[in-house]
Order: structure tokens, then C-alpha cells, then sequence
């Protein structure tokens, strides 16, 4: 089968099974996203994963930098990470699809383990956390058998995860191989400085020295700082601050709390330079944005509810992109 004709009945299969957002499918840490036309960029915490775009286009924007990818290159992200991803419709009567795969450390630990000699070594300096490659034929195959189980679920148990094992082998041989190891790794850089991410993570709120998280990754603090920023592309203190307002956004939607209560509740000392950060990070005030967004909420859950014949839900707890 060509690589275009596995593109065409990835679309099928996933349009059959999207339900115009973003939808969990049987298949563990399996998705799919859907969206019928351009959208702004919407900030979530992207936790390493491997995106595969069947049509149309997007753009991450993380820290300093700008991702772009379509259908002929898959994005990784092997890290914890604040961003904001914008999609680009494809064109009159098509909508933008996209599946995702979350990675699992323990099935790359074994796949590497099964590979012995043929594993990517380490990158010897450090590496960029997240990054696009392109797609090959043998990568969009695997993506095939693995979404075709959307229509074999008595399978699932059994050939998902041999077909994940193989997505896994596929992205260790392609070009950020070497940055996918870390994840399972222990004493490599990314591995390092990842237990100080899950530490900011875990206590975003939390004021910090980076010697301490220095020291939480067994680094100088000096190496630790060059390090995040190669592998995150922004500062310990702005990964923190990102993930603020991104916890922020989400206590918006879930509670239409006000401002002042949010602020505070994210590790925020002054509601007044919160509501600045915010609006330079969102293009408008918490209040604002937290009505635009629960209004948005309400119109998905109708748009849900046509789809499945439920109740429309209350507004989602959290906001992912």
C-alpha cells in the first residue's frame, strides 16, 4: 500500500470515530482530534507524546520556539511542556485530523532492551525535548494496523501493544531516536532534568531556588540552566511561570472562580501583575477569557451531545491541546 493510500483510510477511520474535538479512543493513551476550521492558539501542558497529522497543518509554539508540521512530518515531545497549538484548515470541506499516541517509559525501556546492540545511543550534549521528523512508510503502516483496531475492539488487548512496541522501535531508529531513549535512560541529561520538571509540576505554586532543582537533577546549577533551557527552550523560571497560567486557564473554565481567588491559588502574590501576565500570554484579561472559554465549553458539549445523544456536560476541568 502506498504512503498515500495508508493516509486516505487513516482519514476514514478516523473520521468515523472523531466527534468534532478531541475524543479517547479504546486503544490505551490513543486519540484523536478533530477541528473543522483555523483556530487560535490553545495552551495546554503537552506531556510527551507522538502526533501524526492526516490532514491539514499546525504550529506549536513553545518557549521561544515555533513548530510547524503537516501531514508529511510527526511531532515528538519527550518532556512535561507548556505550549499553544494553532491548526490550519486544509480547505472548503475537509477538516484537520490528527491522532495521538502518549509514550509509555516502561514499553520504551523494553523496546530498547529487545533492540541491545541496534539502540540510538545518547546524545552526548544536550538535545532539544521536542522536535518533528519525517513520516516513512514503515511508521504511517504501523499507524494504520494500530487505528484499525477502532473496529476490531475484541483485538485490543492482544495487538495494540505489539503495534505500539513497533511505533516505538520505528521512532527510535528515525532521527530523534537518540532523544526518545532518555525518556527510559537513567543519568542521561534529559532523564536529569525531567525529575526536576515533574518536581516543578508537582508544586507549580511553590516558590524555588535552582540550586535546589539543581540539585534534584545532581547538577551544578549553572549546567542545570543551560540544560533546561536546551531541552524545554524556555527558563526553569518561565517553564513555572507558563504552567501557572495554564493551571490558571483551566481553574477559569472549571470554576469561573475570580481572579484574585486564581492567582493566589497558582503561587501568584499580586492578582494585578497576574492579570498582566495573563492577558500578555492569552491576548486578554482572566475575566474576559474565562467567559469566552466556558461559553466555548457549552457550545462543544452541544456539539458532543448531537454526536452521542448525551447530556450535554458540564465544562471540562481541563483544556488540552
Amino acid at each position: 500500500m502506498s504512503m498515500q493510500d495508508a493516509l486516505t483510510e487513516l482519514r476514514r477511520l478516523a473520521l468515523k470515530h472523531a466527534d468534532g474535538a478531541r475524543r479517547d479512543t479504546a486503544i490505551p493513551r490513543l486519540s484523536i482530534s478533530q477541528a473543522g476550521a483555523t483556530t487560535q492558539a490553545t495552551p495546554g501542558v503537552y506531556e510527551p507524546r507522538i502526533c501524526l497529522i492526516l490532514q491539514g497543518a499546525t504550529c506549536i509554539l513553545i518557549g521561544d520556539q515555533a513548530v510547524h508540521y503537516d501531514e508529511a512530518s510527526y511531532f515528538v515531545s519527550t518532556i512535561d511542556v507548556p505550549a499553544s497549538g494553532a491548526v490550519y484548515y486544509p480547505g472548503a470541506g475537509s477538516d484537520f485530523l490528527s491522532i495521538t499516541l502518549k509514550f509509555d517509559p516502561s514499553v520504551i525501556s523494553d523496546v530498547l532492551i529487545s533492540m541491545g546492540e541496534n539502540a540510538p545511543g545518547i546524545p552526548t550534549q544536550p538535545s532539544c525535548g521536542f522536535g518533528i521528523a519525517p513520516v516513512t512508510p514503515d511508521l504511517l503502516d504501523a499507524w494504520l494496523r494500530l487505528l484499525r483496531l477502532t473496529e476490531m475492539p475484541d483485538d485490543i488487548v492482544v495487538v495494540a501493544p505489539l503495534i505500539e512496541r513497533e511505533i516505538i522501535y520505528r521512532l527510535l531508529l528515525g532521527p530523534r531516536g537518540c532523544t526518545l531513549r532518555q525518556i527510559a535512560t537513567g543519568g542521561s541529561r534529559l532523564f536529569q532534568v525531567r525529575k526536576a520538571i515533574g518536581w516543578i509540576r508537582d508544586n507549580f505554586a511553590e516558590p524555588f531556588q535552582i540550586e535546589d532543582l539543581a540539585a534534584r537533577a545532581g547538577m551544578s546549577a549553572s549546567a542545570f540552566h543551560r540544560h533546561f533551557k536546551a531541552i524545554t527552550a524556555m527558563s526553569p523560571v518561565q517553564y513555572q511561570k507558563q504552567l501557572r497560567l495554564h493551571v490558571a486557564r483551566r481553574k477559569l473554565i472549571a470554576d469561573g472562580g475570580d481572579v484574585a481567588h486564581v492567582a493566589f491559588s497558582v503561587g501568584y502574590e499580586s492578582a494585578t501583575q497576574f492579570s498582566r501576565e495573563y492577558a500578555r500570554m492569552f491576548g486578554a484579561s482572566p475575566a474576559k477569557d474565562g467567559v469566552r472559554l466556558r461559553r466555548l465549553e457549552v457550545e462543544a458539549a452541544v456539539v458532543r451531545q448531537s454526536f452521542v445523544g448525551e447530556a450535554p456536560h458540564p465544562p471540562a476541568a481541563t483544556l488540552s491541546p
